[in-house]
């Protein structure tokens, strides 16, 4: 029996309107609000403070800044999960359903 993984949605730093998202620095300054959200929580020593949320990890994809958001963010913390899908809506932003990686490495 095999564990359906999480989805995971992709923010793209489009608008609906198709104008690029400013500031161009979006991406990783969301993603680092985020960066606390980690497995086994945030306070890991200096680790916690080196790199981004496994659960929300800005990512180029085809030449467009994007943010990668996993809903296993919204079992962990629900008002994280809030607050990253509402930014992308109160913004205007492009939200997709991306297919998760399941070749397992």
């Amino acid at each position: 029996m095999s564990l359906q993984k999480p989805r995971q949605f992709t923010i793209q730093g489009l608008t609906l309107e198709g104008r690029t998202f400013r500031p161009s620095d979006w991406a990783e300054r969301l993603a680092g609000a985020m960066s606390c959200f980690r497995p086994g929580g945030g306070a890991g020593g200096i680790a916690a403070y080196i790199g981004y949320s496994p659960y929300c990890v800005p990512q180029v994809v085809d030449g467009v800044k994007c943010v990668i958001v996993s809903e296993a963010l919204q079992g962990i913390e629900p008002m994280a999960w809030d607050f990253v899908m509402n930014f992308a809506r109160d913004n205007h932003l492009r939200v997709s359903e991306t297919t998760p990686d399941t070749s397992g490495g």
